[in-house]
């Protein structure tokens, strides 16, 4: 009997994947940082691909965004992992999504699913009413769940300068109620709300926006140890020594 033996090939052959996971203990602590969901609660997540990142490579408009996805914090960094898929597989229409030009977000607030459903019935009976054309209801219930905030437990200020003097901060609010993720730009600077101190409450809002904040308010974050365009934004525990 003739014994025929395969070989196997070898794993630098194969096609590559895209990487969005680039440090795992800092992904895995900043999901351990994020609130505990509550019921009819989910975390917003969204890939993008923004021409800004490698503007040689890329023709189309500025931000497309390639996937978009809700979880809890337990299925979190395996849903992540999974858009780790093989290269060329996200496009900008015909062309394939360069590596460089990835970046994925959350919204740290939870969002709410029954005020989703409440909301997505209105927008779906208002898109049949007008004879709409547009009739993609995954893409529009997305939207709305995107807008509906369950509870607003952080502010995100979003500082686009990578000199900025993070020790401003400790003038503004109380260091126990500030979270830092460094940026490809600057500095997202999240502030619990439930953990500022008195003193701070009425003045910190005013005082934050003073620093020239580029946006502030529920928006997406950079998430900390995945791609964001040849960068990985970084979870800052101790900002201030």
């Amino acid at each position: 009997m003739k014994i025929i033996f395969y070989k196997w090939q070898c794993l630098s052959n194969q096609p590559m994947n895209y990487k969005i996971i680039h440090h795992p203990d800092q992904l895995k602590a900043f999901i351990d940082w994020l609130p505990d969901l509550e019921e009819n609660e989910k975390f917003y997540c969204c890939l993008f691909s923004r021409k800004k990142y490698c503007e040689d490579k890329i023709k189309s408009s500025d931000k497309s965004q390639l996937k978009r996805f809700l979880s809890d914090k337990e299925r979190l960094y395996d849903k992540i992992k999974q858009l780790e898929v093989e290269v060329g597989t996200y496009k900008l229409k015909s062309a394939d999504a360069p590596q460089e030009s990835l970046a994925v977000y959350i919204n740290p607030n939870p969002r709410s699913m029954k005020k989703a459903m409440f909301d997505g019935i209105i927008k779906f009976t208002e898109l049949l009413k007008n004879g709409s054309n547009r009739l993609n209801p995954h893409s529009e219930i997305m939207s709305v769940i995107q807008r509906s905030v369950s509870r607003k437990i952080y502010l995100d200020f979003d500082i686009d300068d990578t000199d900025f003097d993070l020790n401003l901060l400790k003038e503004v609010v109380n260091p126990e109620a500030i979270q830092i993720v460094q940026t490809r730009g600057g500095y997202h600077v999240l502030i619990q709300l439930d953990s500022i101190h008195a003193d701070y409450k009425k003045s910190f809002y005013k005082q934050m926006m003073a620093l020239d904040v580029d946006q502030s308010g529920d928006q997406l974050l950079p998430i900390p140890g995945c791609v964001q365009g040849g960068f990985v934004p970084q979870f800052i525990t101790t900002p201030f020594g």
